[in-house]
């Protein structure tokens, strides 16, 4: 594009140059209206928060719960490199005696429950057997604590 320099007041900008400037213009035009009318938008900047919102707290959770698995499974190597040979000895055997004891009280729970109760029961117990390392973690951290405090008071 020409443009007339300050010695030459006379020059004039040819129709195809003042075309060019209308084209110029109305493109920038339309791209300012086009992002004042986003930023007018605000149905669609909340929808936009949201899913931005949403995706970060998935990928919070999908973290948390990687590390607190793996927080509880080296919680449990070491629970099982720490704990004495007679002592997991002896845990598995009152774990076999608790199982059978737990076995008979299931039947006979069982045979006396409403049909409403069991259903939520077994819903629970499907939903536990679906969790089993998370709560097999959880259990030996207990366990774990309950020595350390015992032995603690035993000092």
């Amino acid at each position: 594009m020409n443009t007339p320099s300050p010695g030459d007041k006379d020059a004039a900008p040819t129709p195809e140059e003042l075309r060019e400037q209308v084209d110029h213009t109305r493109k920038e035009l339309g791209q300012t209206v086009e992002a004042l009318a986003a930023k007018a938008d605000v149905k669609a900047q909340a929808k936009e928060k949201a899913a931005e919102i949403k995706e970060q707290a998935a990928e919070k959770a999908h973290l948390v719960s990687d590390q607190i698995h793996d927080k509880a499974a080296h919680a449990t190597q070491l629970l099982k490199d720490k704990t004495p040979d007679p002592v997991l000895d002896k845990a598995a055997q009152a774990a076999t005696q608790v199982r059978g004891a737990a076995a008979r009280a299931g039947q006979l729970a069982a045979e006396k429950t409403p049909d409403p109760v069991r259903e939520k029961a077994e819903s629970a117990v499907t939903m536990a057997k679906a969790n089993r390392t998370p709560l097999i973690a959880a259990a030996a951290l207990f366990v774990f604590f309950l020595l350390v405090r015992r032995s603690r008071r035993c000092r």
